[in-house]
């Protein structure tokens, strides 16, 4: 369950509260489900964003969030200040780029960013290609305080991550989704790539024979 105390771990960076406004990018995927149906719980207003109706469909319908956004098929920014007319309190971050610069600019201040992923720079050469994060002076201007995180420095909690996150499971309050492909040790590359593009709903499996 690395993806449940991932999203644990980020939604404490987060600060998430009741009354405050969370928005989490890659909302459809294993980590992002978790950190909004989580920030849900804290009784935050949660926007997700994630690529396509269906998906958008999924993250209201099913786990439970006030509004999706489809970056696929709507503009972020405009959708943005739409749906969050007070601003952003905090954000968990599954894709950095764009999606990033289009947040910050509608942060509160004093907002919390979790550095989950940067799905968006591992496009290309190895990130060569991909557009980076530029709207740094917002950082400064709103005083927003953005950390990066690995789970593995976290060890310390994962007890009760785990403990917590089963027995929502278990009470049927947290919902998982696993998205299982069928094939062989060589379709591993094929398999991911449907991971860079924003092909998979849910957490994507290789099942192999």
């Amino acid at each position: 369950m690395t993806q449940g105390h991932t999203a644990w771990v980020g939604t404490k960076i987060c600060g998430v509260q009741p009354g405050l406004t969370m928005v989490v990018s890659g909302a459809a995927s294993a980590v992002g489900s978790f950190a909004g149906q989580l920030g849900k719980k804290e009784g935050s207003r949660v926007v997700g964003i994630a690529g396509g109706p269906e998906k958008c469909k999924y993250v209201v319908n099913e786990l439970g969030f006030d509004a999706c956004i489809d970056y696929k098929n709507g503009n972020v920014d405009e959708e943005l200040a739409r749906l969050c007319p007070k601003g952003i309190d905090s954000y968990f971050d599954n894709v950095g780029g764009p999606t990033l610069d289009a947040v910050v600019a509608k942060m509160n201040c004093f907002g919390k960013i979790a550095v989950c992923g940067v799905i968006s720079q591992y496009k290309g050469k190895m990130g060569k290609n991909a557009e980076g994060f530029k709207n740094v002076e917002m950082l400064l201007m709103r005083r927003l305080t953005m950390q990066g995180f690995i789970t593995m420095d976290h060890m310390a909690c994962h007890e009760q991550a785990m403990t917590e996150i089963g027995a929502a499971l278990e009470a049927g309050t947290l919902k998982w989704k696993g998205d299982v492909r069928k094939g062989e040790v060589g379709d591993y590359v094929k398999t991911i790539n449907l991971l860079l593009e924003g092909n998979n709903l849910g957490k994507l499996i290789l099942r192999t024979a």
